[in-house]
């Protein structure tokens, strides 16, 4: 069996930390190098739920795409939930190692994975990491579609191809458009919109649109937005690492399992439907009383 600083090793030569963004908080966040490692869990989030799933499981490392300490700390104290899931793991013996937008960066990373998920073939980067000769590495992906698709057709293909939410998917544009030339990037992705317009797409899958950035670009562009939760859009990278990393320990020789956590730990549990959005709105909402103060 492979020590856990071999497996972390491993996993930095798949996702190196160099290739995280300079705000971000990667690597080993707890754990023992020389501790022995049989057992790998693969999560998006780092939550009490996952960290107890990972000591049912007998899990020696719990690898997370999302960082427990993003922004520092003072302290570990298990008063907080943070400090919980900390001495949760170190008392059942676990490792914690974070990926994060440095398995954004990688190729095949965490967009790529997306793309793989909602039936799309990967062209090329859409935000290029320069330092990449290969032109490989970057941010997002710009891909297609074997065939166009009706855009309420694509919208439904997404949804099929990621684990299910109670937001579901969100869709802006128009459903009977055809989309053959897709942009897609996982996790949070309305930072993008220029390289989107640059590419020259049909439509944007991504997640977290607000709506300023969201208005703004469909009244830039054409480019139907198809708008899903974020955890959904990083779930699929989760398969990925876990056959990446048990190639590397079939090359070394280890004795490793690996296993996806399937719990749903996007934040939004519940939907309620609402009347047809092309409805006119309650008199009520739609005109102000006469006793109402004016504006102004």
């Amino acid at each position: 069996m492979p020590k856990l600083s071999d497996v972390i090793n491993a996993l930095d030569e798949l996702y190196p930390p160099r290739w995280a963004e300079s705000w971000d908080a990667v690597g080993l966040v707890c754990g023992d190098p020389d501790e022995q490692v049989r057992r790998v869990l693969f999560a998006v989030d780092p939550v009490q739920a996952v960290v107890e799933e990972a000591v049912a499981w007998g899990a020696d490392l719990l690898v997370t795409h999302h960082p427990l300490y993003l922004r520092g700390t003072t302290s570990v104290a298990a008063t907080s939930f943070k400090g919980r899931a900390v001495h949760t793991l170190i008392r059942a013996g676990i490792a914690l190692h974070v990926a994060h937008t440095n398995a954004d960066q990688a190729a095949p990373g965490v967009s790529d994975a997306l793309a793989e998920a909602i039936g799309l073939t990967v062209l090329a980067p859409l935000v290029p990491d320069p330092s990449d000769p290969a032109g490989r590495r970057g941010i997002g992906r710009i891909c297609q579609l074997p065939a166009p698709l009706p855009l309420a057709e694509f919208a439904a293909q997404v949804a099929a191809g990621l684990p299910a939410t109670a937001t579901g998917v969100r869709v802006s544009g128009d459903p009977k458009r055809p989309i053959h030339r897709v942009a897609v990037s996982g996790g949070s992705g309305d930072g993008f919109f220029a390289e989107v317009r640059a590419a020259g797409v049909d439509a944007y899958v991504t997640a977290d649109l607000r709506h300023h950035p969201a208005s703004e670009a469909t009244e830039a562009s054409a480019v139907a937005l198809v708008d899903a939760a974020h955890w959904a859009t990083e779930w699929p990278w989760l398969n990925l690492a876990a056959r990446s990393l048990e190639a590397a320990a079939a090359e070394h020789g280890w004795e490793l399992a690996t296993r996806v956590s399937t719990l749903v730990t996007d934040p939004w549990t519940a939907h309620a439907p609402m009347p047809d959005a092309h409805s006119s709105m309650p008199d009520a909402q739609a005109q102000p009383s006469a006793d109402a103060p004016s504006a102004g």
